[in-house]
C-alpha cells in the first residue's frame, strides 16, 4: 500500500453531466464541445479527454492505481441558485460514482445555500471528500460561512480539497491564459490566508488539501511575519498539491513546508504531474505516502 500512485487532482466529465451542461440555456454550458462561462472566453474542450476507457487505460500506463475526480470549479455550478445546481450536482455525482477503476469522486456542493446534508449524502454514497471553490473561501467570513460543508468531511475522516473557482476577469482582449494565471492564484492564496487566520480554530481535525500549491502561498509566510503574523509550525493535516508547477515552484514549497505536506495532483486533463527532480525517495513521498495520510490520516 505504501508504493500506491495515487493522483490526487483529476478531472474527467460522466455523459450525463455534460448532457446536463449541454441542457443548460446560460453559462455554465455546453454547445457540443464548446465550453462557455461567465468570467472566460469559450473553450474547446476535446471529447476524447472525458471518455473514461481511454483515460482509464492511460493512468494504467503510468502506474496510477488512484486517481481522484472533481467536478471543475471554474465552472461555477456549486454557486448556482439550488434549483439550477441540484440536476447538476445529481448529475455528477451519479455518473463519477459510476466511472471505472482507478477513478474515485470528490463530491460537491452548493456554496450559495450551504447544506450539510448535501455532503453526508455524497460522502454516504461513496465519494471519497468534499471538493470546495477557493471563492467560497476568500476571506475568514467566508470560510466560517461554509464550515458546516467541511465539518461533515471533518466529523467522517473525510478531505477537503480546495480548487479554483470562478474567474472573475471577462475583460475582452485578455489572453486566455489570464484567468488560470491570474484569477485562479489570487483565489488559491485567499483561500490559504482564510485557512491560516480562521481554518483550524474552525475545524481541529479536518485534512485539507490546496490545489496548486495554494498559489504558492506558503512562499510568502516571510512576508507574513514582517508584517506581523504568526508562522510558527507545519500543520500536518494541511496539503498542497502539485499541479501547473515544476521544479522551481515545488522547491519553493518544500522549503517553507518541508516535503511531507506536498501530494501529487497533475490537473488531467488540463496538465500533467512533473517531477520536482529530488530523487526517488522524495518522488515516492509526493506520489504514495502523502495522498495516502491526505486520505487515510495518520502521521508523516
Amino acid at each position: 500500500m505504501s508504493d500506491v500512485l495515487i493522483d490526487v487532482h483529476q478531472h474527467l466529465w460522466p455523459e450525463g453531466f455534460a448532457a446536463a451542461l449541454r441542457a443548460r440555456a446560460d453559462p455554465p454550458m455546453l454547445r457540443g464541445w464548446t465550453l462557455h462561462l461567465a468570467g472566460e472566453p469559450p473553450f474547446e474542450v476535446d471529447p476524447a479527454d472525458h471518455e473514461p476507457a481511454k483515460r482509464a487505460a492511460r493512468e494504467a500506463d503510468g502506474g496510477v492505481a488512484v486517481a481522484l475526480v472533481s467536478l471543475s470549479s471554474p465552472l461555477g455550478v456549486e454557486w448556482l441558485p439550488s434549483d439550477q445546481a441540484a440536476p447538476l450536482l445529481d448529475a455528477w455525482h451519479r455518473g463519477a460514482l459510476e466511472l471505472p477503476e482507478p477513478f474515485r469522486p470528490w463530491a460537491a456542493a452548493n456554496v450559495l445555500e450551504p447544506d450539510a446534508e448535501q455532503v453526508r449524502d455524497a460522502l454516504d454514497l461513496g465519494c471519497v471528500g468534499l471538493q470546495v471553490p477557493a471563492d467560497a473561501m476568500r476571506t475568514p467570513t467566508d470560510l466560517e460561512r461554509i464550515a458546516v460543508l467541511l465539518a461533515e468531511c471533518e466529523q467522517s475522516g473525510r478531505p477537503v480539497l480546495v480548487h479554483p473557482g470562478r474567474a472573475t476577469c471577462p475583460t475582452p482582449g485578455l489572453p486566455g491564459w489570464w484567468p488560470p494565471v491570474v484569477d485562479y492564484v489570487a483565489q488559491m492564496q485567499a483561500a490559504w490566508w482564510s485557512w491560516h487566520a480562521a481554518g483550524r480554530a474552525l475545524l481541529p481535525e479536518l485534512r485539507i488539501c490546496f490545489a496548486a500549491g495554494a498559489g504558492l502561498a506558503p512562499v510568502h509566510h516571510e512576508r507574513l511575519v514582517a508584517r506581523g503574523g504568526v508562522f510558527d509550525r507545519i500543520d500536518p493535516n494541511v496539503f498542497v498539491d502539485t499541479s501547473s508547477y515544476g521544479p522551481r515552484g515545488l522547491d519553493a514549497l518544500i522549503r517553507v513546508l518541508g516535503i511531507d505536506p506536498v501530494v501529487l495532483g497533475s490537473d488531467r486533463p488540463y496538465a500533467e504531474p512533473t517531477d520536482p527532480g529530488l530523487g526517488e525517495a522524495a518522488s515516492r513521498a509526493i506520489r504514495c505516502a502523502n495522498p495516502r495520510r491526505l486520505l487515510e490520516g495518520g502521521q508523516p
